[in-house]
């Protein structure tokens, strides 16, 4: 089962960004579904491929491949996803969507970061962010874009509605 711990790993870390993620979505059940899973007893990897899928709750996670590496104690250490593209969506807890999506996703748990590169695009409520790299510190709240060869971060902040 260390591809389900990876997967909840990952879903945790990835729904916060960079809004709260709904916070009860931890306590329902965790599916992960994939084409194959590949992984051997006493190796530090766990790969998944092909219509990778992972649901709990309103968190919905997409990619073409998971590949989970584990480090001491049998803990993850890493998770990175890839697709074209990688999709994560989960409702928020103030309400509405956040919407991701990445040729690649690596969660880097060790460092509490997330780095998201090709063709960017994170969607929510508040606004929008693209570039070719985002990278948020869980740890320090920092989000970080780039614009690699795209020439350009693009960021959207969307009006308040009253009384917010």
């Amino acid at each position: 089962m260390h591809a389900t711990s990876a997967a909840f790993a990952l879903a945790l870390a990835l729904a916060s960004l960079p809004a709260q993620a709904l916070r009860s979505d931890r306590d329902k059940p965790l599916d992960v579904a994939a084409d194959s899973l590949e992984t051997t007893e006493g190796q530090a990897r766990t790969t998944l491929t092909g219509h990778v899928r992972i649901t709990q709750g309103t968190l919905e996670v997409e990619s073409d491949t998971a590949v989970v590496h584990r480090g001491r104690n049998d803990e993850i250490d890493r998770a990175v996803l890839t697709g074209r593209p990688a999709m994560l969506e989960q409702d928020l807890d103030d309400g509405g969507r956040l919407k991701a999506r990445a040729h690649e996703i690596d969660y880097d748990l060790a460092r509490d970061v997330v780095v998201m590169t090709g063709d960017v695009v994170i969607d929510q409520p508040r606004g929008e962010l693209r570039g070719s790299k985002v990278t948020y510190d869980l740890t320090t709240g920092k989000l970080t874009g780039a614009s690699g060869d795209t020439g350009r971060v693009h960021l959207r902040m969307n009006p308040q509605k009253s009384g917010e």
